[in-house]
């Protein structure tokens, strides 16, 4: 386990978005990013854990795939980020950059309309 500052974490989260190529940087739209602590008990009862019984991270929202010409004034998606998970899974700060570089990679993922089924398929995990 390794603990990091929530000020330290919410760096290495920004790191990982900001080195994502510029061709998927450029087509992020309408979408957030936050960093929390850990989800809610609704958000862990809502959806499947990771191996390590917990979610590193959440995609909430429209993915781009599904948007239509009536997608207007709507409200940003939201990518969350959870530094519990992290922290209990990563034994050092190397290894805590590379999961949150994937685990940025894999919601964003979502926001491209890519589901885990495919990820798995593709070999993203």
């Amino acid at each position: 386990m390794v603990r990091v500052t929530a000020e330290q974490f919410e760096q290495i989260v920004w790191d990982a978005v900001d080195a994502l190529p510029a061709f998927v940087l450029e087509r992020l739209n309408n979408l957030e990013f936050e960093v929390r602590y850990q989800p809610t008990r609704e958000e862990l009862s809502r959806h499947t854990v990771s191996e390590f019984g917990d979610l590193f991270g959440l995609y909430h929202g429209i993915p781009l795939t599904e948007r239509t010409t009536h997608y207007e004034l709507v409200t940003p998606d939201l990518i969350t980020i959870y530094q519990r998970a992290h922290e209990l899974h990563c034994q050092s700060l190397q290894h805590l950059r590379a999961q949150v570089a994937h685990t940025v990679r894999h919601e964003v993922a979502h926001h491209f309309g890519i589901s885990d089924e495919r990820l798995d398929e593709l070999g993203a995990y």
